[in-house]
């Protein structure tokens, strides 16, 4: 939508909201735990240790760079950190704490309940807060009126990663909308908010007309059983796609546009020659190698081949200058991990 903003919000202003959701915290703590009528001297305590509060809470949130995600696209990584330190934090308080009542006047700086309360607030605050701004950019930036309609094959790992891609992606333009899986023990359970169905209820859920494509995200599916699946929906005249292998994934990761169309050679009754890869090293190894076609679909597999058995050199050549950047970008990837 044209009116959605292109630019990030600047990290200062993050960083100014969650230290006033803190803040909200910390009043919301006072309330719950003193049943809305906190005593005056309770009151002179939490002013007096307000701005070392503000202290620990800002060290702790710069280190932690709690502010650095964008908050569109935010992941469990970013969950992770939040929690991570959010804890350090709280835990900086009850140590405080300690020290000062065993060590100086016998007193608190807060109520170690308010020092729980406060903690679990927090979380809750930040975590959620980012969620709901990542949910209605998405709503926005992809009305259900021109989103795709998904159905992902394979309820397991693969499938939920790749509902993860696909909804953090805000322009996939994809919505997921029910898992297949064979296995009938996961059939009437949910994944990431998507119901999962058995496979013999696909003809049903096509025949439906609300379905515009579905991806098969279980790896190792045979090719007899592919073969099946692509055939029903094309019955219904339904896209078929499906991942590329772990191990092509760039930086370890999956994106939405490594999901592929099925080719021709997907169609095949059989499953993979293994051939004798020693041959071949002995061939190739420390030899520079030339590959035209490189960027389509037979060529780019054959460059992921060949760098497996380190040539000295290896030219990849392709008139199309996109697919051949982007295998670029995959080859380089594997090279820093190797």
């Amino acid at each position: 939508m044209k009116f959605l903003p292109n630019k990030n919000t600047p990290r200062w202003i993050i960083l100014l909201l969650d230290l006033g959701g803190c803040f909200f915290s910390l009043i919301i703590a006072y309330l719950l735990r003193f049943e809305f009528a906190p005593p005056k001297e309770e009151i002179k305590l939490a002013l007096a240790f307000l701005i070392p509060f503000f202290i620990v809470r800002i060290i702790s949130f710069v280190v932690g760079r709690t502010y650095a995600g964008i908050i569109r696209y935010t992941s469990t990584a970013d969950t992770r950190r939040i929690f991570t330190v959010v804890s350090v934090g709280s835990i900086i308080f009850a140590l405080a704490n300690q020290l000062r009542f065993h060590f100086f006047d016998g007193l608190f700086f807060l109520p170690n309940s308010i020092i729980v309360i406060d903690y679990l607030l927090t979380i809750f605050l930040m975590v959620v807060s980012r969620i709901a701004i990542k949910v209605l950019y998405l709503e926005l930036k992809n009305p259900d009126k021109v989103q795709k309609r998904i159905i992902i094959f394979g309820a397991g790992e693969g499938g939920y990663i790749t509902k993860r891609t696909i909804d953090r992606d805000g322009r996939s333009g994809m919505r997921v909308v029910a898992f297949l899986d064979d296995d009938r023990s996961k059939s009437g359970k949910k994944m990431e908010g998507a119901d999962i169905y058995h496979a013999d209820k696909m003809a049903e859920l096509l025949a439906s007309g609300n379905i515009d494509e579905i991806i098969l995200a279980t790896p190792g599916l045979s090719a007899s059983r592919k073969a099946q699946l692509i055939k029903d929906a094309l019955a219904f005249n339904v896209k078929v796609s499906q991942l590329p292998p772990a191990t092509q994934w760039i930086g370890g990761e999956l994106s939405v546009k490594q999901i592929r169309d099925i080719k021709i050679e997907d169609l095949l009754g059989r499953e993979p020659i293994k051939l004798d890869s020693a041959p071949v090293a002995a061939e190739i190894a420390g030899k520079r190698v030339l590959v035209t076609g490189a960027a389509g679909s037979i060529g780019s597999e054959l460059v992921r081949q060949i760098v497996s058995y380190k040539p000295s050199k290896l030219i990849v050549l392709d008139q199309a200058e996109t697919p051949l950047f982007d295998l670029e970008n995959e080859l380089r990837d594997l090279d820093q991990e190797q």
